[in-house]
């Protein structure tokens, strides 16, 4: 089965002349990319001292990045330079230009009707491999024939290594943990799961999508009854901005995500913290509860919000990145994870995947597997003594944090 069709152009890379660099950085969702200079090889420039150099000159670089950022979008004066009816043909050739913006937005509005009209004849397909899945029904036998044929090709030189395993064969009403397994294999999405996560993942029935009536998409994860939390099915929701960009693409605007009901004692999103606390002077102690958020996969459905004009650079960039990676992983799982599940799920997608070295190191410098701290994990602890002078009675704990 073909993947649909994918509304995206290839990137392309384009050299800056004074007169047509941007004023603005281009919006998350433009394929544009920013522009690199070509290295200078008549000069051997010495990377590592020049390296040096900025290390050591901090203010240098923001010199040399302020000047840069007051010529974005500065005219040379040649366009200034130029005749009346030479102007008058660059005006001309800027409504042609016009012109061709316009059939870049009808052909992405055609991609798009052409992918949902496609959708409607994968979803039986959906349908019939949730049915399986959950145990609701079984494959034909031609389907079962179909697919072993590709098993083997693959198994063929395995069968010794196969004799040999020992370990005891999985069994039960369709295929137990299959949501899971297919993720766990998706490299952005493992990065997002912890082993607290993995014991609700495993009540996943079925992962689809569904197109809006306007540009965008939602995402749509079913669960069965669990002890986690009482929704039966957690959405997500990406929206795009009434406008088209650059080429005709639709511009990504921002995303919703449902409130997860949970159940007490099982929220996945945050932790308790525990902490042996030491009156100065009765010497009396006690053990302080905290509840603080933590990495969780379910942080997915509290996507972040888009920077203020009160956010310093840093909280603006670190926004950016976030909202960048939030909607990356949204069409991972629109356009790879749920297509191709079954190739997840086997991990045979892995082979067609474009792997980076950044893709094996962990998102994550904590644990995600960190359990609430018991009182004789605390006994190693630094104790936090109260300056309670007249010796009252211990301050409230800390609120705790609950999800909005």
């Amino acid at each position: 089965m073909a993947e649909p069709i994918r509304n995206k152009r290839p990137e392309t890379q384009t050299a800056p002349t004074p007169q047509n660099t941007p004023a603005s950085n281009a919006p998350i969702s433009s394929h544009a990319q920013q522009p690199g200079v070509a290295s200078i090889m008549e000069e051997d420039l010495d990377r590592a001292a020049a390296a040096s150099i900025f290390a050591q000159n901090p203010k240098l670089v923001d010199l040399i990045q302020g000047r840069l950022g007051s010529l974005v979008g500065r005219s040379s004066g040649y366009i200034e330079s130029l005749s009346p009816p030479i102007k008058k043909r660059v005006a001309g050739l800027k409504g042609i230009q016009k012109e061709h913006s316009k059939l870049e937005a009808e052909f992405q509005e055609e991609v798009l009707q052409l992918e949902k009209k496609y959708f409607e004849k994968f979803t039986p397909l959906y349908q019939k491999r949730a049915a399986i899945v959950n145990g609701q029904a079984e494959p034909t036998e031609d389907e079962v024939k179909a697919g072993e044929e590709d098993e083997e090709e693959e198994e063929e030189g395995e069968d010794a290594a196969k004799e040999e395993s020992t370990e005891p064969k999985v069994d039960g009403p369709g295929v137990p943990e299959f949501w899971l397994s297919a993720m766990k294999n998706q490299i952005s999405l493992a990065e997002m799961i912890t082993d607290r996560d993995e014991g609700a993942l495993k009540f996943l029935t079925d992962i689809r999508m569904e197109y809006l009536d306007k540009p965008g998409f939602r995402l749509i994860f079913e669960f069965a009854e669990n002890e986690y939390f009482t929704n039966k099915t957690i959405t997500k929701t990406y929206f795009y901005q009434n406008e088209s960009g650059y080429g005709g693409d639709f511009i990504y605007d921002h995303a919703e995500g449902d409130k997860i009901d949970w159940k007490a004692g099982k929220d996945l999103t945050v932790r308790v913290e525990q902490k042996k606390q030491r009156n100065k002077n009765t010497k009396q102690t006690r053990i302080v509860k905290k509840t603080v958020p933590t990495e969780s996969f379910f942080n997915f459905f509290s996507p972040p919000k888009a920077p203020t004009d009160d956010d310093d650079d840093d909280a603006a960039s670190d926004i950016e990145e976030r909202l960048e990676l939030d909607y990356q992983l949204g069409e991972d799982i629109k356009e790879k994870l749920i297509p191709r599940a079954i190739d997840w799920f086997t991990g045979e997608a892995l082979a067609y995947e474009e792997l980076d070295e950044d893709d094996f190191e962990g998102e994550f410098d904590e644990e995600d597997d960190e359990d609430d701290l018991s009182e004789d994990d605390q006994d190693d602890e630094e104790e936090s003594e109260e300056d309670d002078e007249d010796g009252s009675k211990p301050k409230q704990e800390a609120a705790e944090c609950k999800q909005s």
